[in-house]
């Protein structure tokens, strides 16, 4: 229990701040009256959740033993990230607009490599047969991130103003720091490998890696659509800051903490493989439950119920999928191999995410989360057709 709340600890103070801007800005910037075509490529602000897997090899490569490797790479990105935030409150966010776009790049950057070094730390720290659980708590933690991120500073946005928000979410991260000045890092199983650009081509070249890449792409495409379209949607509806705030980044948030946990239990008895199907298709529902407010059920019970399903189905789905990426990474390279997955998923989100602003222009809201359900479905049919039972063993 001790290493899952270490990992736990880390995922918070990773997507405390990156939930905060990239729930926050959706909002902001459709109150200021930007257009869903712009909104949608705000999402290539979290370029480098992409492009991680670039700098991925050199965190493998190159720590400092003493305080242990990963360790040492998590301690720096998690001090720049406070830092960069304490910056962030110093700007005044109508008149620096430009610093600050460029302070979020930094605070993502930052995050995206703490990212690499605590996945890496996770898959020498648990077992194959505790990755279910360790990925239920590593989603639980981002989720927490999100409701203190998205959700309270959101709140305390409205209430405390930019400065003392940002400053109270700097000081959040900081705190965080402590659980890992504790941990003593197990370096007797860990040889890192001399990065080549050959390794590439030699993980494409695994057992049935094209297939896990084309679901890599395509399983969380859907979702990102459909939740991309939604913040905006409730803006237009005409939901207070907070209301949305306490709405998205709690309550929702909250949901997908218990379907974190839910899936990390459940992915034992189901399989990796069945679990990728049924949540994916408990997914697809959840979509589909966002047409609700394009047919005029637009009240709040109505409303947070189909943000909640959608968070709980959402967080459930990322488990097996997780889980999998795990079993696809090898000690000495798991910075690389893991971080390199990620990067494929967000590739497609990025794709998705920012082509769905001028989907919905076109053919509206309705339209557009019809489309994410079929896409979710399609990702799902391509599951049970081309996966067996060897594919998803641990390597």
């Amino acid at each position: 229990m001790k290493k899952l709340g270490l990992l736990g600890s880390l995922y918070v103070a990773q997507f405390l701040p990156v939930a905060f801007f990239m729930q926050t800005l959706p909002v902001f910037l459709r109150q200021q009256g930007v257009s869903l075509e712009a909104i949608g490529l705000a999402n290539f602000l979290s370029l480098p959740w992409t492009l991680k897997v670039l700098w991925s090899p050199i965190v493998d490569r190159y720590g400092w033993t003493r305080w242990g490797h990963y360790k040492s790479w998590i301690l720096a990105m998690q001090s720049l990230l406070a830092l960069t935030i304490v910056f962030c409150a110093s700007l005044n966010i109508r008149t620096h607009a430009l610093l600050l776009v460029v302070g979020m790049l930094l605070i993502t950057t930052f995050a995206a490599t703490q990212d690499i070094a605590t996945d890496a730390l996770a898959i020498g720290l648990l077992k194959p047969s505790e990755r279910g659980l360790g990925n239920g708590i590593q989603n639980a933690g981002r989720y927490l991130g999100g409701i203190v991120g998205g959700g309270g500073i959101l709140i305390l946005l409205e209430h405390w103003g930019w400065t003392r928000s940002m400053l109270a979410m700097a000081l959040s991260v900081l705190l965080l720091i402590i659980p890992i000045l504790f941990h003593r890092e197990n370096l007797t199983t860990y040889t890192p490998n001399q990065f080549s650009w050959s390794l590439l081509p030699k993980f494409f070249s695994r057992l049935k890696m094209g297939r896990w890449i084309l679901v890599l792409l395509l399983y969380m495409m859907g979702a990102t659509i459909a939740n991309t379209m939604f913040h905006p949607l409730l803006v237009d509806l005409k939901l207070s800051l907070a209301q949305i705030g306490l709405m998205n980044g709690v309550v929702a948030y909250s949901a997908g903490i218990v379907g974190a946990v839910v899936g990390g239990f459940l992915i034992k008895p189901l399989g990796r493989k069945q679990s990728l199907i049924v949540f994916g298709v408990l997914m697809a529902i959840a979509n589909a439950a966002f047409v609700l407010p394009t047919l005029g059920f637009t009240s709040l019970p109505v409303l947070y119920l189909v943000s909640s399903w959608f968070q709980f189905t959402y967080s459930m789905a990322c488990i097996p999928m997780y889980t999998v990426m795990m079993d696809k990474s090898r000690l000495g390279t798991a910075g690389f191999d893991y971080t390199l997955q990620v990067s494929i998923v967000f590739i497609g989100s990025l794709i998705a995410g920012g082509m769905s602003g001028f989907i919905a222009k076109a053919i509206g809201y309705q339209g557009v989360f019809v489309l994410s359900v079929a896409i979710a479905l399609a990702s799902v049919a391509v599951i049970a057709t081309i996966f067996d039972e060897s594919f998803t063993e641990p390597q």
